[in-house]
């Protein structure tokens, strides 16, 4: 009975291990171990882009609300928009929010950039604080900035006051049209613009120093060298980083959400916020999907000319 039982047990031990090793096998071959690293990813995206996508588009098509399926209505919920002056409104803003900030973020960046490559005293200092501003929590910094756009008790009001260059109180950053948008442009810079910095401090750093050396012995200045030599070396970096903040702007969310809300009268409203007032707060889950939508296109039609014009800097 013992040794019957002594073999059963080899018995099985040998089919698990041949099993085990038909397993280590199959998970050996290349296409299998390709998929099974890349299959974590894939869930992820599945889950947290792919569904969330396909449900905004299922319900852009519905005039779902909130409680409440939605009966299929088509391109109904679309066409509306486009006649409503609110979201032309924020279809303008988005454009002027994106392209102020990007173009801002590209010149102050690149002038930093510059500025933390020369043989500066605590060199490795300042180069860290650069980043704090893209490190700290959004909403934190967003909520400083707030407060010292404050109506009442703004620093900013305080410090043009007493230079004189305005009369007291100051302006009403947040509660006026053209400086509220001023206001989230100046917010958006100065969280981008160490992206921009670091970004085009790595790409100058790469640059050979046998390029600026040849340059010098020709007898050319440091303007020429900047333009013929830091520029050209600096686009295909330039095109790519222009290219995601074009994106993380265009999509913003908190910066707008917590200092206006979107107002005053909708002049910041950005297609995120908009899309929370309408989908969320009123409760119009189709006019939301579909309002969300609207920057799929129009991310789609910047990000091909900017990859286009990316591909034929790094040719």
């Amino acid at each position: 009975m013992a040794v019957t039982e002594a073999r059963a047990r080899t018995l099985l031990g040998q089919r698990l291990g041949a099993a085990w090793q038909a397993v280590h096998a199959f998970f050996q071959r290349e296409a299998v171990m390709g998929m099974t690293f890349v299959a974590p990813a894939f869930l992820i995206l599945l889950v947290l882009v792919a569904y969330p996508f396909c449900m905004a588009l299922y319900l852009s098509l519905t005039d779902a609300f909130v409680g409440r399926p939605g009966k299929f209505v088509g391109l109904r919920n679309f066409v509306a928009l486009l006649q409503d002056s609110t979201f032309r409104q924020t279809l303008r803003n988005a454009f002027v929010f994106t392209g102020a900030s990007v173009a801002l973020k590209t010149v102050l960046g690149l002038m930093l950039a510059l500025t933390l490559n020369q043989n500066l005293k605590c060199k490795r200092f300042f180069r860290g604080a650069v980043l704090l501003p893209w490190v700290i929590p959004s909403a934190l910094g967003v909520l400083g900035w707030w407060w010292m756009f404050d109506s009442l008790y703004s620093v900013i009001n305080w410090t043009l006051v007493h230079l004189g260059l305005v009369a007291p109180p100051g302006p009403n950053w947040l509660g006026r049209k053209d400086l509220a948008m001023i206001a989230v442009i100046m917010v958006n810079t100065w969280r981008g613009l160490p992206f921009f910095a670091i970004s085009m401090l790595a790409g100058l750093v790469a640059i050979p120093q046998e390029l600026y050396e040849a340059a010098a012995t020709d007898g050319a200045g440091k303007l020429s060298k900047f333009w013929y030599i830091t520029l050209p070396m600096l686009k295909p970096v330039l095109a790519i980083v222009v290219l995601f903040s074009t994106i993380f702007t265009m999509s913003n969310f908190e910066i707008v959400y917590v200092l206006t809300g979107g107002g005053p009268m909708n002049s910041t409203h950005l297609f995120a916020t908009l899309t929370r007032q309408v989908g969320l707060e009123s409760g119009y889950l189709g006019t939301g999907a579909a309002i969300s939508l609207f920057l799929f296109p129009v991310l789609v039609f910047v990000v091909y000319f900017q990859l286009k014009l990316a591909r034929r800097e790094t040719l």
